[in-house]
């Protein structure tokens, strides 16, 4: 079978979809990421004149060691997390042509599952590429996937890790947002991943010029975060359990 997942940014497909993308592979099926946009936006923790170059270099290492079969990147840039995003930027795309964009890697591909993010995390570059794939997976001449899903940010642990990081430069804005996380209990699909630990670990560790989200947390944290994927089937089967 052909596993699909589609993001915004670099480090999306490690930071969140990781040990989704190492199972498939694992269990000898073929995947593939579709990433909108080089990351250009935000600061580095490496110095380089071309952050969009950096990133992607980071992008195609993870993958890599995810055992990703084919990774196709779009012409979009990052449009951050706040402020007026300048022409070019995901969230100014056209909405007919990012969706087309989308509809033709998927048509190239042919996936039996597609995942993409559920946007739960209040990034308006999620909430973006969710909403073109979802529209792109439903145009009513192109290919139409087995099972498509969110990949989910569950409410109950996103509460835990926006408490742990009140006070610093980020931690007040996301409590802020009343909608953080997918609501526990529209969560259709758990998948234990803790043989896959490792492996995810060393694809996040491959995008060196960004923080990931689960650094410095408890360990109790990080595992809940790590060791189980949680996910909303939203079109078709729920085939994900049976291929894993």
């Amino acid at each position: 079978m052909r596993l699909m997942v589609v993001v915004a940014h670099p480090d999306d497909e490690s930071f969140g979809c990781g040990s989704l993308l190492a199972a498939a592979s694992a269990a000898g099926h073929t995947t593939a990421v579709l990433c909108a946009t080089r990351g250009e936006a935000g600061e580095s923790r490496i110095a380089t004149d071309d952050l969009a170059a950096l990133r992607e270099g980071e992008l195609r290492t993870a993958a890599g060691i995810l055992g990703v079969g084919s990774i196709h990147v779009l012409d979009h840039t990052d449009s951050g997390m706040s402020g007026e995003p300048a022409p070019g930027t995901l969230v100014t795309a056209d909405r007919s042509r990012l969706e087309r964009e989308i509809a033709a890697v998927i048509s190239d591909v042919r996936p039996d599952v597609v995942v993409t993010l559920d946007a739960s995390d209040g990034h308006r570059d999620h909430a973006a590429i969710r909403d073109a794939t979802l529209a792109a997976i439903d145009m009513p001449a192109g290919h139409r996937p087995e099972a498509t899903y969110l990949y989910c940010l569950e409410r109950s642990s996103m509460r835990r890790w926006a408490e742990h990081i009140s006070g610093g430069p980020f931690g007040d804005a996301y409590l802020s947002l009343s909608e953080l996380g997918t609501p526990d209990e529209e969560i259709t699909t758990r998948i234990d991943v803790t043989s896959h630990l490792d492996t995810r670990w060393r694809a996040i560790e491959a995008h060196a010029s960004q923080a990931s989200p689960f650094d410095d947390l408890p360990i109790e944290l990080q595992a809940d975060f790590l060791t189980t994927d949680r996910l909303r089937l939203v079109r078709g089967s729920d085939v994900l359990p049976s291929m894993l």
